[in-house]
């Protein structure tokens, strides 16, 4: 396998930080995972969105940078492969959904000074699960200040990520996870690691699950 940063992303509830677990496992592999849960302003937005928005994605960009850039300082000699459950730009897409036009063009330049500095991933997995199949996972993992995201709002961060995905090329294996079950069936979780035996050109590469 010769992806030494590999990157999983998708929408609220596609699953990425189930897959980055057993693949960080599979691979003894560094794993860097999103602290949600560390950001106060993330309930707030969901009662508020319009008031909390700002504040929100400023401390997901510092709180990510914060976490990326140890990556280019550190190495860990017993552990050659580093998982993340984000992509960095991930900022910036749920900027554009979230902010105002003129909020946006300033966090845009801001983002635009810190990507430099940070270490892109070889690979990028992402999973792409209708909506009614996000709804179902969300109401599963039952975080309270997610109960009533709607369908609207991830449609639009949905069609953000695609968009951007097709835009820049990036090397993508792009996941129909429909019926994803990375806990419950191994066979699905076998089908990202024999991908990830290959390789590929810039570009999307497209796997179904069985």
């Amino acid at each position: 396998m010769n992806y030494h940063f590999i990157t999983i992303e998708g929408n609220i509830g596609a699953g990425k930080t189930t897959l980055a677990h057993l693949l960080s496992k599979h691979y003894n592999a560094r794993l860097v995972l999103e602290a949600f849960a560390d950001n106060p302003f993330l309930p707030k937005f969901y009662e508020n969105p319009s008031q909390f928005a700002f504040p929100l994605e400023l401390f997901f960009m510092a709180e990510r940078y914060k976490q990326l850039k140890e990556l280019v300082h550190t190495k860990d000699l017993f552990q050659s492969v580093t998982i993340s459950d984000y992509l960095f730009t991930k900022c910036l897409l749920f900027a554009k959904v979230n902010l105002p036009e003129e909020e946006f063009r300033l966090y845009q330049r801001i983002f635009d000074i810190i990507i430099p500095q940070l270490v892109q991933p070889d690979i990028l997995i992402y999973l792409h699960a209708p909506v009614q199949k996000l709804q179902s996972n969300i109401r599963r993992r039952n975080r309270s200040y997610e109960q009533s995201i709607p369908d609207d709002y991830l449609f639009r961060i949905q069609e953000t990520y695609t968009h951007y995905i097709r835009q820049h090329n990036i090397k993508t294996l792009f996941v129909d996870a429909s019926n994803a079950d990375f806990l419950g069936n191994e066979k699905h979780v076998q089908v990202i690691l024999d991908a990830l035996e290959k390789d590929y050109e810039n570009g999307q590469h497209f796997l179904a699950l069985p």
